[in-house]
Order: structure tokens, then C-alpha cells, then sequence
């Protein structure tokens, strides 16, 4: 990831015309108005390009409550690659709600990126498997440390749900659906594992899609 953001989204959006990715950015800013510029990551060399940064960048949309991450990559940003033409690529794009107040201010810039690397992380699986990600599903890989930078957190994986801030949209290219990434404890994701609840019945239980480091497991 490169450290002038703004300015490298501006190099790729004046380089090539990129009707997919202005599609995700304008229903983000329907959602969070005045925010034209936003935080954003970009890769420094595309997976397209030869790297291996499966994603072309995440932008980062803020309240005082929350940081709301949003992917650029697992949809078609640029001209119809794929045969299908109802969705576009992969039909998804990843984010995330990480609440503010659950990160160190002096260590925000890390927590930031870490959430970057991991939507980089799992973006290359479906790159690699052609595996998708989608709503009413889970992320659990038996890890018992949290996944914030400092491994502190009791969060260890993820249910996944569709975004209630921004709907799924058409773009040039079809159909995108964004895919809301929600931190779980170790105990909800076995519960989940062991059919014990499912995934609609564990958000319900935690009454929120906002990502909390410091929260306890609510079972």
C-alpha cells in the first residue's frame, strides 16, 4: 500500500477511465456527503500489473462513531472483463464498520492498515480459488488471537452481512453487492461452526454491525 493515497486515486482515475469504481464512490458519498476526498489505500503495483495486491485499493469513509472501509477490485472498475451480464467480476465488494473509540489514537494509522491487509488477504482467495464471500456466511479459521494488529482483541474472525448503509448497486459493468464484514469472538464463530446458531441469529445477537475490539462475546 502506498502512503500518498488521495493522490495516487487521483493518478489512477485520470490515467484510465474507471466507470465501476466511480459507481462504488458515488453511492458512498450518497452516504457520508461532503466527504469527496476520503482516506484511501491503493496498491503500488496491481495484481492485474504482475503484484500481489489482488485489490486496487479501499477507501475509508469516517463519523465520529465509526470508519467505514469499502474494497476496490473484486468488481470490474474499469471495462467488462467477464462473460456474465448481470454482476459485475465477482458481483462483491468487501467492507467494514470498525468502531473509533476501540483504537489506540496513537496507533490508529496500523489498526487502519491491518484491516486493509486483511480484505488484501482474503480478496486473494477468490482470486486464487475463484471463492466468493457473501452475505449469511462466516470467516473462521480455528485462530484464538484476536485479528487487530496487536492480537489483543477477543475478535477472531468475521460473519458476513449485507451492508444496511449502502445497498447494492448497478453499475456499467452489473450488479455489486456489498459484502459488510462483522469481528466475531472465538465462541460465536464455534457456535456458528457447530450449527448451533446461524448467522442471522448471531448478528441479531450482537444488536450491532459496528465492529468493536473491546466488546465481551455474547454467548
Amino acid at each position: 500500500m502506498s502512503d500518498n493515497e488521495n493522490k495516487n486515486t487521483e493518478l489512477e482515475k485520470n490515467e484510465v477511465e474507471a466507470p465501476g469504481w466511480d459507481a462504488i464512490t458515488e453511492v458512498f458519498e450518497k452516504a457520508y456527503p461532503g466527504q469527496t476526498e476520503p482516506k484511501h489505500y491503493a496498491s503500488i503495483i496491481k495484481w492485474r500489473f504482475g503484484g500481489d495486491s489482488p485489490l486496487d485499493g479501499i477507501s475509508i469513509y469516517e463519523t465520529d462513531e465509526y470508519y467505514h472501509f469499502v474494497t476496490y477490485g473484486l468488481s470490474e472498475l474499469y471495462e467488462k472483463e467477464t462473460d456474465d451480464p448481470e454482476w459485475s467480476g465477482y458481483g462483491m465488494e468487501f467492507t467494514m464498520r470498525l468502531k473509533r473509540s476501540c483504537i489506540d489514537p496513537d496507533g490508529e494509522e496500523n489498526e487502519l492498515r491491518n484491516v486493509c491487509g486483511i480484505f488484501q488477504q482474503i480478496a486473494g482467495i477468490t482470486f486464487k480459488n475463484r471463492e466468493l464471500f457473501l452475505p449469511n456466511e462466516y470467516i473462521y479459521n480455528g485462530q484464538t488471537v484476536g485479528f487487530d494488529c496487536k492480537h489483543r482483541s477477543n475478535l477472531t474472525g468475521f460473519i458476513l452481512v449485507a451492508d444496511e448503509v449502502v445497498p447494492a448497486i448497478n453499475t456499467p459493468f452489473g450488479k455489486v453487492e456489498f459484502v459488510e464484514f462483522v469481528g466475531c469472538t472465538d465462541a460465536e464463530l464455534l457456535m456458528l461452526k457447530n450449527s448451533k446458531l446461524t448467522v442471522q441469529e448471531m448478528y441479531s445477537k450482537l444488536g450491532t454491525d459496528i465492529t468493536d475490539y473491546n466488546r465481551d462475546s455474547v454467548v
